[in-house]
C-alpha cells in the first residue's frame, strides 16, 4: 500500500501491515458506507412520544441509540467503540420520529476528557446524584440532573453491549473496558481506550467535539508504562494509529462533492507550556506526528502550540509531517495566544490549557460555550460605505472621511451582531432561554452539573460570542486602492470609480489591469498598505472591546472566512483594486489570491504587523508552499525558520499546506487515482476529490500556482 505524499521522499513505514490495511480500508470509506446504511434509530414505537417534553424526548433518543445502534468490532482493532449511525455524520442526533430528526446536536467545542480520565463516568454520575439531593432545585434543574443520570445509564447500556461483543473476540479490549471509561484508567492502554470510547459515544449521539491536548492527557500514562516495561514504543504507536484510523469511520467512498469531508471538528492540540512555564512536549506528542507522517489522515486537525522552549527535534518532526502535504499540522504562536487570553481576563491557570473548537478558534476546553458570527467586511464597504450601484452614493472629500465612515458602518453592523447573539441567549427577563437538550455534551462540560444548567443554557464558566471579519485583505486592498487611485495619484475622480465598479469594470479593462498590477497590496511586507491593515484590525478589535465591557458574556474579535469566499463570490460586487463580481477572494486573514507576489515570508510579516493578541479567538494565516521549496535538509530548515519567525513576529495561527497545483489539476481529471490526496481547506482538511468544483478552484488559486 502506497499512501499519497507531496514529497519526493515516500512516507515512512513503521506500522504493521495489518494496521496499514485497516487505515487503507477506512480511508477508502468502508466504515462510513456501513454507517450510512444504518441511518438512525426509529422512535415511532415509543408510546406518547409526541406529547413528551424535550428532555424526555432527548433521553429516550439517547437510550434507543445506545440500545439499537450497530455494534462494530473490526478484526484486530486495538481500540473499541464506533459511531455507527449515518445520520450523525450530518450533525444530527441519529434518532427519528415519523421520519424527522427530533434533536439537534452540538459542535465547535472541546470537551473535558481530562475529567473522564481523572474521575471516570462513575465520578460524573456521583456528582449528579449528590446534586439531585439538594432540596432547593427547581423543576427545570431537576429535569436537567435527571437527564444526566439517564444519559449515564444509556452510556452504560452501550458499554455493556460492546463488552459482551468483545468478550470472546478481542479479550484484551474486553479487559480494558471492564474498567474504563467508568473508572479512572491505570495504564496507557486503558487511558487511550477511555478517551476513545467516550469520544465515540459523544459522536454516536450526533455531536462533533474536539479532543484537545491529547499529549498532556496521555503522556504521563505512556511514560510510566514505557519506564516500567509494560509497553514498548512500537506497541504504543500501533495503538495510537488505531485511534486515528477509527476516527476515519465517517469517510464515505463516494460522497456528494461539497466543501469537503473530514470536517467533523475532532481537533487535537500538541505541545505548549504548563502553569510552571515548562514545555510539555513528550513521547505521546511524537507518536501522534509519527502516525500522520505515515498515514495521510487529516480527520484530526492537529495544531502545535509553539514557544521558545519547543524542542528543536519536535519542530523537525513537524516539518517532516508538513512536507507530505495535506495540511495535517498547523501551529499557534503560544505567546500571542496567552496575551489574547490575558486581555480577555482568563486566569493563567486556565489559559495554559487552551485548545480550540472545530477549526482554530481558541477556547478553554471543557469550560466554554462558543459561537462565532461570520460577516463579510468587504460587502459592508461596497454596499454601505461606497454604495456602489446606488445612484445616491456618497462622495468623500478625502480618505480619512471615507475610512471613518466605514468604521462607523462596521460599528453599526457589529452592534447588530451583539444584539442578535444576546437575544439568542436570553429572554425578555434576562433569563437563559430554554434550549434543545444536549446532555451527552453537558455532562462533559465543567459547570453544567454544578449549576444544574445545560451547555446551551448557560451552564459553562465561559460563554463566548465572536464576530468574525471575513474579507479582511480584500477590504484593506480596496481601501488602499481608493486612497492611491483617487486621493493620492488622482488617476480618476471618485464618482467615475463608483460608476466603473457598478458596471463590474466592463469597458475599463486597461484601467482594471493597471490598478491591479501597479500597486503593492497586503501580503507583500509593504508598510503603506499594511498600515491600513493593522489600523483596521485594531479598530475592529476596539469596537468589539467596547461592547465586551458591558456584555454578560465574552464578546471578542476574530478574523476568518472558513471558505465562505466561495459562497460570497456571487453577492460581492466589483472591488476598487480590480476584482470582479464572481471572483474568489481572500481566505481568513491571508492575502487575496494573486496579490502576494513577494513570497511566504513577506505574507507572514504583513500579517504580523497587526496586534493579533486583540483578536481574542484568533486570526488565521493560510500558507501554500510548492513541494520543491520544502525538499531535503534545506527545505526542512526553511520550514523551521518559518515556524520560528512566525512566532517571534507575534503570529497567532498559521496553517501550511505543501501542494503542487499541477497535482490538483490532475486530480480533477482523474479523481479515482487521488482518493487519499488531502488538502488544507480552511481550518479543516479534506480529501481533494470530495470538494466541488468551486472549492477545488479556491484551493488551486490559493496555491499561487493556478493563476
Amino acid at each position: 500500500m502506497v499512501f499519497h505524499t507531496s514529497s519526493k521522499v515516500p512516507r515512512p513505514v513503521r506500522l504493521s501491515e495489518q494496521t496499514r490495511f485497516f487505515a487503507y480500508e477506512s480511508l477508502k470509506g468502508k466504515y462510513g458506507d456501513e454507517a450510512l446504511a444504518n441511518d438512525s434509530v426509529c422512535l415511532d414505537n415509543i408510546e406518547g412520544f409526541a406529547e413528551l417534553d424535550s428532555y424526555d424526548k432527548y433521553d429516550i433518543a439517547v437510550r434507543e441509540i445506545a440500545k439499537k445502534s450497530p455494534v462494530r468490532v473490526c478484526d484486530g482493532e486495538l481500540l473499541s467503540g464506533s459511531a455507527t449511525l449515518g445520520h450523525a455524520i450530518f450533525h444530527r442526533v441519529p434518532a427519528k420520529y415519523k421520519g424527522n430528526a427530533v434533536c439537534w446536536s452540538v459542535s465547535h467545542l472541546t470537551l473535558d476528557f481530562q475529567k473522564v480520565l481523572k474521575i471516570g463516568i462513575n465520578g460524573i454520575e456521583k456528582q449528579a446524584m449528590e446534586k439531585l439531593l439538594q432540596k432547593d432545585l427547581n423543576p427545570r434543574q431537576k429535569k436537567f440532573i435527571m437527564s444526566v443520570l439517564n444519559t449515564v445509564e444509556s452510556f452504560r447500556i452501550w458499554h455493556g453491549r460492546y463488552s459482551e461483543a468483545l468478550k470472546d473476540k478481542l479479550p484484551e479490549n474486553y479487559v480494558n473496558l471492564l474498567r474504563v471509561p467508568f473508572e479512572p484508567p491505570l495504564n496507557f492502554r486503558q487511558a487511550i481506550q477511555s478517551v476513545w470510547f467516550t469520544f465515540a459515544f459523544v459522536r454516536l449521539c450526533g455531536n462533533w467535539p474536539g479532543i484537545g491536548r491529547i499529549d498532556k492527557m496521555l503522556g504521563e500514562y505512556l511514560e510510566n508504562d514505557l519506564n516500567n516495561g509494560v509497553i514498548t514504543i512500537e506497541e504504543a504507536r500501533e495503538i495510537t494509529a488505531h485511534f486515528f484510523i477509527k476516527g476515519c469511520e465517517w469517510i464515505l467512498s463516494d460522497p456528494v462533492p461539497s466543501s469537503g469531508d473530514a470536517q467533523h471538528y475532532q481537533n487535537l492540540i500538541l505541545g505548549g507550556t504548563d502553569i510552571s512555564g515548562k514545555d510539555i512536549t513528550n513521547k505521546m506528542s511524537y507518536l501522534v506526528l509519527e502516525v500522520v507522517e505515515e498515514l495521510p489522515i487529516g480527520d484530526f486537525p492537529i495544531t502545535v502550540r509553539l514557544n521558545d522552549k519547543t524542542p528543536y527535534e519536535f519542530k523537525e518532526k513537524m516539518a517532516d509531517v508538513i512536507r507530505h502535504g495535506g495540511g495535517a499540522v498547523a501551529l499557534y504562536g503560544e505567546e500571542t495566544v496567552y496575551k489574547a487570553l490575558n486581555l480577555l481576563g482568563y486566569p493563567k491557570a486556565e489559559a495554559v490549557d487552551f485548545a480550540n473548537d472545530g477549526c482554530w478558534e481558541v477556547q478553554i476546553p471543557g469550560k466554554t460555550f462558543f459561537t462565532y458570527h461570520p460577516f463579510d467586511g468587504l460587502k459592508i464597504l461596497l454596499d454601505d460605505t461606497l454604495k456602489t450601484g446606488d445612484q445616491n452614493f456618497p462622495v468623500y472629500e478625502n480618505f480619512e472621511q471615507l475610512y471613518d465612515n466605514y468604521v462607523n458602518c462596521l460599528k453599526h453592523h457589529i452592534s447588530e451582531i451583539y444584539k442578535f447573539e444576546y437575544n439568542r441567549l436570553f429572554d425578555n427577563e434576562g433569563e437563559y432561554r430554554e434550549e434543545c437538550p444536549c446532555t451527552v455534551v453537558s455532562m462533559l462540560e465543567e459547570g453544567c452539573i454544578e449549576n444544574c444548567r445545560s451547555y446551551l443554557g448557560g451552564g459553562t464558566p465561559y460563554i463566548v460570542r465572536s464576530p468574525h471579519f471575513g474579507g479582511m485583505a480584500d477590504t484593506v486592498n480596496s481601501l488602499y486602492a481608493i486612497k492611491k487611485v483617487i486621493f493620492d495619484d488622482k488617476l480618476i475622480k471618485y464618482d467615475e470609480l463608483i460608476g466603473i465598479l457598478s458596471r463590474n469594470w466592463e469597458g475599463n479593462e486597461v484601467l482594471r489591469r493597471y490598478i491591479k498590477n501597479r500597486y503593492t497590496y497586503y501580503g507583500n511586507d509593504f508598510d503603506e498598505v499594511d498600515g491600513i491593515y493593522s489600523r483596521l484590525m485594531g479598530d475592529f478589535a476596539s469596537i468589539c472591546g467596547e461592547i465586551n465591557k458591558n456584555a454578560p458574556f465574552i464578546f471578542t474579535a476574530g478574523v476568518s472566512t472558513f471558505g465562505r469566499q466561495v459562497e460570497w463570490r456571487d453577492s460581492r460586487k466589483a472591488t476598487p483594486f480590480g476584482t470582479r463580481n464572481g471572483d474568489i477572494l481572500a481566505p481568513n486573514a491571508s492575502p487575496t489570491p494573486g496579490t502576494d507576489i513577494e513570497g511566504v515570508t513577506a505574507a507572514i510579516n504583513s500579517y504580523c504587523k497587526a496586534d493579533l493578541s486583540r483578536q481574542g479567538t484568533g486570526a488565521a494565516l493560510d500558507i501554500a508552499i510548492h513541494p520543491s521549496a520544502a525538499e531535503g535538509e534545506n527545505g526542512r530548515r526553511a520550514l523551521i525558520s518559518l515556524f520560528d519567525g512566525f512566532c517571534k513576529a507575534g503570529g497567532f495561527f498559521m496553517q501550511i499546506d505543501i501542494v503542487d497545483a499541477n497535482t490538483l489539476l490532475e486530480a480533477q481529471k482523474n479523481p479515482e487515482k487521488y482518493k487519499s490526496l488531502s488538502v488544507r481547506v480552511s481550518g479543516w482538511n479534506a480529501r481533494f476529490v470530495t470538494l466541488d468544483k468551486n472549492w477545488q478552484q479556491m484551493i488551486i488559486e490559493k496555491t499561487g500556482q493556478g493563476r
